[in-house]
């Protein structure tokens, strides 16, 4: 297992992880279903190779609700039963979010377009908000190699 190379740079700054901290907070209150968000959160950590968030994600999906069967296989959504439309909806956003640099069209519009079939606008800047808090923690992890279970 590779060591850590440094504490997580958000907590070294404290003002910055009380803004980052703030994001989460408002994002939660947003009024979308905390257990999307929660798998949201997992499928970003997971493409991202993010143990902590990976983990953090699995468990915090548990706490809101989403089954065994949905944490195991939110890596393969869309070869299971286990999500509604409107969590496939939130998935493909986020895959899409997450990979901006895989596809000259980063968001297509038929992932866009089921989003918005699914949210209202202010439900939309959530789930965007919870993708991109996501990738920032996922891009201070890794490269710092936080490990999981250490905070």
């Amino acid at each position: 297992m590779p060591t850590e190379r440094m504490p997580n740079p958000a907590m070294l700054i404290p003002e910055a992880m009380e803004a980052l901290m703030a994001v989460s907070r408002a994002v939660a209150g947003a009024g979308v279903d905390g257990k999307l968000l929660a798998l949201s959160h997992l499928r970003a950590s997971q493409i991202n190779g993010c143990g902590p968030c990976v983990a953090g994600g699995a468990g915090q999906a548990r706490r809101n609700g989403a089954t065994v069967e949905q944490v195991d296989a939110v890596a393969a959504w869309r070869e299971t039963p286990w999500f509604s439309d409107e969590e496939r909806a939130a998935l493909a956003l986020t895959e899409a979010v997450t990979r901006l640099a895989d596809r000259a069209d980063p968001v297509p519009d038929q992932v866009w377009d089921m989003a918005a079939k699914h949210f209202d606008q202010k439900e939309l800047a959530a789930l965007l908000l919870n993708i991109a808090i996501t990738n920032t923690f996922n891009r201070l992890n890794v490269p710092t190699r936080q490990q999981a279970g250490a905070w």
